[in-house]
């Protein structure tokens, strides 16, 4: 009996260990590199800067906005392209940053001056901000926020 339970612990343990490598095979992500990963993030949109954009925005992104609108990759960034979306001035506040191996998440509060359809208007928000490392690079993976009275 001990040899038959000592069989089975091995083999769910020699199974476990691809998923076990594979979780912890990444390179680990830091709250600096993740708030540089913002910040470029920022300064793209700001200066419209599509290829920054294309590069950092995963291709499975999830973007929803204070107004439940929501956005992938390519309806984000034609957002800005078709200049719909004008993000004028991206400040951010009470930043905090928590990593978890790969993924990095970023809370704080945000205040954008936007042109929106022509109109300028002044978003004051709380924000989340997923990052993950793949492949050495960071990806900008979700972003949710919900605008503040």
């Amino acid at each position: 009996m001990r040899l038959i339970l000592r069989s089975i612990g091995m083999a769910l343990a020699l199974a476990c260990m691809p998923l076990a490598y594979a979780a912890g095979s990444c390179n680990p992500v830091s709250s600096d590199e993740a708030l540089k990963a913002e910040d470029a993030r920022y300064a793209a949109q700001m200066g419209d800067d599509f290829a920054a954009m294309d590069k950092l925005f995963s291709p499975d992104l999830v973007y929803i906005h204070t107004s439940s609108v929501l956005d992938n990759k390519a309806t984000y960034i034609e957002s800005m392209r078709s200049g719909t979306v004008k993000y004028k001035v991206m400040r951010r506040s009470e930043v905090t940053v928590r990593t978890f191996g790969c993924v990095a998440i970023i809370n704080g509060i945000g205040n954008y001056d936007v042109r929106v359809k022509e109109n300028d208007i002044n978003v004051v928000l709380r924000f989340t901000s997923i990052w993950q490392k793949k492949d050495n690079a960071l990806e900008f993976i979700s972003w949710q926020s919900t605008r503040m009275p």
